[in-house]
């Protein structure tokens, strides 16, 4: 039986100091040019330095790239001194900072893009309320994109980052190239699963290549990937067994799961019998770690999450009291905070839809 105090030795080597991550959060904290805020400083550095490996809130590659305003960006050299303080923050007590990056693709909006039109793979509008039809990539942007994903890994190994974590969940671009509803292309990027598989390689081939080029082996590359998708078409949980074989057979250094419940199952009868978590690591087999995440709250979720995956990542309770970790660790679990008092407390909203509060001084947030 795994324990979350044991170490985790990730593909390229690193050894994470205990089996608990924080996932990625979208706070919206980053100014409206897409540079780091002190009060951004102040929500990673409240909740650093316990848990083996923190993922920050998602930074877009390119500025149509946005997904929301007070969004990181990575896009320039400009954001190097703000990215670096970031990565500094984060790095207490031996924990391992991940810059999350990624392309929005047509979840966005023209209002976010100060006007520009959303870009997917087809024209073909997301399936909730208020989206916008986006406009077709062309080849020539799509190679773009690849360059800027490349561009934005050597921009956090310069910043001091330990990782990236290339964001391929969620609807976004990269979930969209996989996706048979959000790609209905007829040329080398869609139509087969295969070939729109071909972006996602093109992706994870440029980074890692990056990272053999700027000669730094003991730098994270990881994958977040989401199990299903429920439009119609879509794609179920068989292609994404068949995705997630194809990326452990990568030299990636963890698989992170996107999941609103660690043990939940499909609807699927073929795979009605396990958890999704449960299929992806059987799947895995051992070639890489994997990251479980979702409504996982007390020691017992952290346990029994463990059994199907390698580290368990606790997003909204880390929110609630940020020394979740350290009273974890120190096996003071009936002191960490459950519910917050709303006096004094601002909110914000976080990646999976849901919302909680935190404390801050000088709040300068934008809630949508």
């Amino acid at each position: 039986m795994k324990q979350l105090t044991e170490q985790v030795r990730l593909r390229n080597g690193v050894i994470l100091k205990n089996r608990l991550a924080i996932p990625p959060m979208t706070t919206r904290m980053s100014y409206y040019d897409d540079t780091v805020t002190g009060d951004e400083i102040a929500y990673y550095g409240m909740r650093t330095g316990d848990a083996g490996l923190f993922i920050t809130g998602v930074a877009h590659i390119q500025p149509n790239g946005r997904g929301w305003t007070g969004e990181l960006g990575v896009y320039d050299d400009k954001f190097l001194p703000g990215l670096s303080k970031l990565a500094t923050t984060i790095k207490q007590n031996g924990t391992k900072a991940v810059l999350q990056i990624f392309h929005a693709g047509r979840m966005s909006d023209s209002k976010t893009l100060e006007g520009e039109q959303p870009v997917a793979p087809s024209a073909v509008a997301a399936e909730r309320e208020g989206s916008e039809v986006p406009r077709e990539l062309t080849n020539t942007e799509i190679e773009e994109i690849i360059e800027n994903f490349k561009a934005a890994t050597v921009r956090a190994i310069k910043a001091g980052f330990d990782g990236i974590e290339l964001h391929g969940a969620n609807h976004y671009l990269l979930h969209q190239f996989f996706s048979p509803h959000s790609n209905r292309r007829e040329d080398q990027w869609g139509g087969s699963l295969e070939k729109r598989y071909t972006f996602i390689e093109r992706v994870v081939d440029g980074v890692l290549g990056v990272v053999k080029e700027m000669n730094v082996p003991d730098f994270i590359v990881g994958y977040r990937f989401s199990p299903r998708e429920e439009t119609d078409p879509g794609f179920n949980l068989e292609e994404t067994l068949w995705l997630v074989d194809k990326l452990a057979d990568k030299e990636l250094d963890y698989l992170h799961i996107s999941l609103t419940r660690y043990d939940r199952a499909t609807n699927i009868q073929k795979y009605a019998d396990k958890s999704m978590l449960q299929y992806v690591y059987e799947t895995i087999n051992g070639r890489l770690p994997l990251i479980s995440v979702g409504d996982i709250h007390t020691r017992e979720d952290v346990a029994t999450a463990l059994q199907y995956s390698d580290i368990a990542a606790i997003g909204t309770g880390v929110l609630i009291d940020p020394k979740w970790f350290a009273k974890i660790l120190a096996g003071r679990d009936s002191e960490i905070r459950k519910t917050l008092n709303l006096q004094d407390k601002e909110l914000l909203m976080i990646s999976n839809g849901t919302y909680a509060f935190m404390e801050m001084k000088t709040p300068e947030l934008l809630v949508k």
